[in-house]
């Protein structure tokens, strides 16, 4: 069975997380510059079975587009152009990131650990991904 991948799509970093290969568990990926997505997603196509890739979708508490909105939509046009064949869905992403700090104070980390942005980026796309799992179930 093919893999699902979501992409926590920022300004500067994206967090990738991916399912295993019976779609049950997400697991963190990577973090990385934002303006190699594409590039490294090429790769990855190249290596592993994706059947589908979650793109983060950002709203404000009100459920309007958030400021970063036109950035993630101008990579969702590069990602259709470089990847026609492959079904995207997007995601509401609000929450993911301050999810994605408790969850590392909750394991433990410490303060200099919860600093690594990229970090919380990976997490917050791997509570994206395993949150559209837990849906997809109900």
């Amino acid at each position: 069975m093919p893999r699902i991948l979501a992409i926590d799509y920022g300004m500067k970093r994206t967090g990738i997380a991916v399912t295993d290969e019976l779609q049950i568990i997400a697991s963190g990926l990577t973090t990385i510059p934002s303006e190699t997505a594409i590039t490294f997603l090429k790769d990855y196509f190249s290596k592993e079975n994706v059947a589908k890739v979650l793109i983060g979708e950002p709203k404000q508490m009100n459920g309007q587009p958030s400021e970063s909105t036109p950035v993630i939509e101008k990579f969702v046009a590069n990602f259709v152009t470089a990847f026609p064949e492959m079904k995207i869905e997007r995601v509401d992403e609000r929450f993911t990131s301050k999810m994605a700090f408790q969850t590392m104070i909750d394991s433990g980390l410490s303060k200099k650990q919860r600093q690594n942005k990229g970090l919380v980026d990976e997490i917050a796309a791997t509570i994206l991904l395993q949150d559209y799992l837990t849906r997809k179930m109900i």
